[in-house]
């Protein structure tokens, strides 16, 4: 019960350090670019409902969650504190989720020995959950056709699965068949393709995309490496050190 109870402060540690440090990227980096999207927005993509730029900022981190409503209009905070406020603790929970998620798979495989490891574990994080899925399902602005929501998150989620499955079988594993095997499980999803939408026009500038989607990628990138540091400086003090450091991926 401890280790359970440990387990998830230092989940809730680190989301809370890696959330509000997500906030505080969006604020400067995507949100701008949202905003400025959304001017676009009435251009020619009627009834295409993304919401306010805080349900697109959540978006970045939790692809699943993309808003692409159909119908009438959804609540949305209001401008200013309010939305940084919505905003913050939607980071703040995902950042305590996948913290949740990172503690629990380094501990099977050994637990994470400080934050060096961690960093690694945060890089892994970051291949699963973000650069994967975004090489089919690359981040979208307000304005911006999509395909089926539905058959966006089945395959955002066959992607994870599949990269999850085959970083470990890379990293944990070590033979060059079962290496082989790996491989072919991350590049499946990628060969079967993403759902596209019927057509890719947007009112949206292709550069101003461009923009958002380094911008989402880079802010994606140093939560999870914060988020891999701080389980793993905060892991040391509670839980103690891995049982088996070798196991790790670093």
């Amino acid at each position: 019960m401890n280790l359970f109870r440990n387990a998830v402060f230092t989940a809730a540690i680190a989301g809370l350090f890696a959330g509000l440090v997500m906030t505080a990227l969006q604020t400067y980096a995507t949100v701008p670019l949202i905003l400025q999207a959304e001017t676009f927005e009435g251009a020619g993509m009627t009834g295409h409902d993304h919401g306010s730029a805080a349900v697109a900022a959540e978006a970045e981190s939790e692809p699943t969650a993309a808003a692409h409503g159909h119908g009438g209009e959804a609540w949305a905070p209001a401008d200013g504190f309010e939305r940084f406020a919505f905003t913050a603790l939607a980071n703040i929970v995902t950042g305590i989720g996948f913290a949740l998620v990172l503690v629990a798979a380094s501990e099977f495989a050994g637990g994470i020995a400080g934050w060096r490891q961690g960093v690694f574990w945060g890089f892994a994080g970051f291949a699963i959950f973000t650069l994967a899925p975004g090489l089919g399902l690359p981040p979208e602005l307000p304005a911006m056709p999509a395909a089926d929501l539905m058959d966006r998150q089945v395959w955002w989620l066959g992607t994870v699965a599949a990269t999850a499955a085959g970083l470990a079988l890379i990293a944990f594993r070590g033979t060059a068949v079962i290496s082989l095997i790996g491989v072919a499980l991350i590049v499946v999803p990628h060969v079967l393709g993403a759902p596209q939408p019927a057509s890719h026009e947007s009112p949206v500038p292709a550069e101003l995309h461009r923009q958002f989607v380094v911008a989402v990628t880079v802010t994606n990138l140093i939560f999870w490496v914060l988020l891999g540091g701080v389980v793993g400086m905060v892991r040391q003090h509670f839980i103690g050190a891995a049982a088996n450091p070798s196991k790790s991926f670093a």
